[in-house]
């Protein structure tokens, strides 16, 4: 542990503790020596944190009460589920910010207390370095105030420019987003970060709109969706339990399921079915079934051999 990292936690731990804390709790809790423990004691009072030392067989250190947090606003459970929550984070997204704060967490949790029983691992992915470029750039331009500009893939593969007021970053299921207003389309809109390409920061700030875009905006975004019944093989429930729930799945036969869940009416959810192979065949309602099947051809032809080849 980086020594600034471990001041912060110092602080964090006499915040949160009611009785001093001793020299060798320390020493112990960092893994280092008391002599360390003594130094870093005094660069903090050095830096007038209110520390206060207690000579004795039963001394330590404190911090007076002046400075201390009303503790009562998290609980050392609350404290484990941000922990929690912020430990997938830094999966997603590795930043010094992250870093920093879940140390002042961890600092502030009881060494007795669960925390650990959660581990959350995700796929570390070349393509996530490029995008957490583009989320640095998009944080610092909502916190200044900056426009952004952008070129914009959309999924016919159209390129745009555009100027973006900066609003809020967005993170759903395993992709990020950028909300903001776009000032060529004079809306809101939404951005998929993996469709941004040279992102700029504007040297001109804005200054913000009404921000009403959940309310306005977000209505309209969500995609059309259709109920489909369709048997599935007890191989893939628990994929549709995770997304639907255990209501969505029936018994049918000693073969199948009978699950009843709800797709986009477009492409998106011809492509989520698909995901399923042969594990999954919908029943109804009709027009969807011949839908995704020249879904599923289309994709077919693209494999049939040509007789020129």
């Amino acid at each position: 542990m980086e020594k600034v990292e471990r001041l912060i936690s110092i602080i964090m731990i006499l915040l949160k503790k009611e009785n001093i804390v001793s020299t060798k709790e320390f020493a112990q809790l960092f893994n280092v020596s008391k002599r360390t423990i003594l130094r870093d004691m005094e660069t903090l009072s050095l830096s007038n944190i209110p520390i206060y030392s207690v000579i004795g067989v039963n001394g330590g250190y404190g911090i007076m009460d002046e400075y201390k947090v009303d503790k009562r606003l998290l609980s050392s459970s609350d404290l484990e589920n941000i922990l929690t929550a912020l430990s997938g984070l830094e999966q997603i997204l590795i930043s010094e910010e992250v870093e920093v704060t879940i140390r002042k967490i961890e600092a502030m949790v009881s060494p007795s207390s669960t925390k650990g029983s959660i581990q959350l691992s995700f796929y570390d992915w070349e393509g996530r370095s490029e995008i957490l470029q583009t989320l640095k750039i998009c944080q610092e331009s909502i916190l200044k105030r900056s426009l952004v500009s952008f070129d914009y893939i959309d999924k016919n593969g159209t390129t745009t420019n555009r100027i973006v007021e900066p609003y809020q970053l967005h993170f759903s299921e395993s992709s990020w987003y950028l909300k903001g207003f776009c000032l060529h389309r004079q809306s809101y809109r939404t951005f998929k970060l993996s469709r941004i390409d040279h992102l700029i920061m504007d040297e001109n700030t804005f200054i913000p709109r009404d921000y009403l875009f959940e309310q306005e905006h977000e209505a309209g975004y969500q995609p059309q969706l259709v109920a489909i019944k369709a048997l599935i093989s007890p191989s893939i429930t628990d994929r549709l339990i995770e997304r639907y729930g255990r209501k969505s799945i029936e018994n049918y036969s000693s073969e199948y399921f009978l699950a009843t869940i709800y797709v986009p009416q477009n492409s998106i959810g011809f492509q989520f079915l698909a995901s399923f192979g042969t594990y999954l065949e919908i029943l109804e309602p009709e027009t969807y079934v011949d839908e995704f099947r020249d879904y599923l051809n289309s994709m077919v032809e693209k494999y049939t051999l040509k007789s020129s080849h």
